[in-house]
């Protein structure tokens, strides 16, 4: 009997430092990745002023014929340089995420013309997101442009990010404002234009 409760002790000390030592591994990871996504959002701040083209201009080039911008961002490329990012539903809103196409157009801001490049959107997060905020602006009666438009006359600062979610059961969207290098979000409910107070929102 001792030796099956030694054994039994064992294996639980064991299990314990088996799990202590994974729960370590994984604080560390999120640590680093904390520390990575803070240093991407610092250096992305400090490139916002280099571009040349709002994020209201990129959405207003990126709408022609049936195409609808559904979300929009400046963003860090893979060289670290800033690039404004546009994703488009090239079928409009009416067609459903499965039957439509959706495009991210990309390209430097940092000239007064902006010649961005189309691709079609093929990473399954993307695609996914990409969908999602389809559906999430389908069901309103204002545009992309519009909220980011309001935005901008309601608060200060450059908009950085227009993402439509669906979020506490309401169909918003997300714009991100930079503020004398500080970020505020603030939330548009898409069927009425207004704004709306979401839990996390601070102002």
């Amino acid at each position: 009997m001792d030796k099956k409760n030694d054994l039994m002790k064992f294996l639980l000390i064991g299990f314990i430092s088996i799990a202590l030592s994974f729960g370590i591994s994984n604080l560390k990871q999120s640590f680093a990745e904390d520390e990575e996504h803070e240093k991407d959002a610092s250096a992305l701040l400090n490139a916002i002023p280099q571009s040349k083209v709002s994020l209201a201009d990129g959405i207003r080039q990126s709408t022609k014929g049936t195409v609808v911008p559904i979300s929009a961002k400046f963003e860090l490329d893979e060289k670290g340089k800033i690039a404004l990012s546009v994703y488009t539903a090239e079928k409009g809103l009416t067609v459903d995420p499965q039957n439509n196409a959706f495009n991210e157009i990309s390209g430097s801001p940092e000239s007064p013309t902006w010649n961005p490049e189309p691709e079609v959107i093929k990473d399954e997060g993307d695609l996914k997101a990409a969908k999602e905020q389809l559906t999430v602006l389908s069901k309103g009666k204002v545009s992309l442009l519009d909220v980011v438009e309001k935005a901008s006359k309601e608060h200060p600062g450059t908009v950085v990010a227009a993402m439509p979610e669906s979020e506490d059961n309401k169909s918003v969207c997300e714009v991100r404002i930079d503020q004398n290098g500080k970020v505020s979000e603030y939330h548009y409910d898409v069927v009425t234009g207004n704004e709306v107070k979401m839990d996390e929102d601070k102002y």
